[in-house]
């Protein structure tokens, strides 16, 4: 998988406060980069990680012993993993993150080759 981006991890384990996160957050990104780690779905993130939840669209991993939370958005298709957010549990636990990440907002839908968005409606088909 391909993570995007280690920068705002680093930013987190910079902050002042927070430096003790910085081994767990490596350790993180180190096993999600491996070339072995190919998530095709949902489950398969679940496996490797049990104490994951899925929130909307977004995918929560427990980092450093569940201190801290890592939200994140998975595309599967092309094997990258985007970072949204980093915070401690306290912070997670009001639930304002949602709404900053948006996983519970609908995703657009995919521009044709003109570049717009495909709204129209679909023809019906003849008998």
């Amino acid at each position: 998988m391909r993570v995007i981006s280690k920068a705002r991890l680093r930013q987190f384990w910079e902050t002042s406060g927070y430096e003790d996160s910085e081994g767990p957050l490596r350790a993180w990104h180190t096993h999600i980069s491996h070339r072995t780690v190919a998530w095709r779905s949902w489950s398969e993130v679940k496996t490797q990680y049990g104490s994951g939840s899925l929130v909307g669209t977004c995918v929560v991993f427990n980092i450093g012993g569940n201190k801290y939370r890592l939200v994140a958005r998975i595309l599967y298709p092309s094997q990258k993993v985007f970072i949204l957010r980093v915070m401690t549990h306290v912070e997670y636990d009001k639930d304002s993150w949602k709404k900053d990440c948006g996983c519970y907002e609908t995703r657009p839908n995919k521009p044709h080759a003109g570049g717009k968005p495909d709204t129209a409606k679909p023809q019906k088909r003849g008998k």
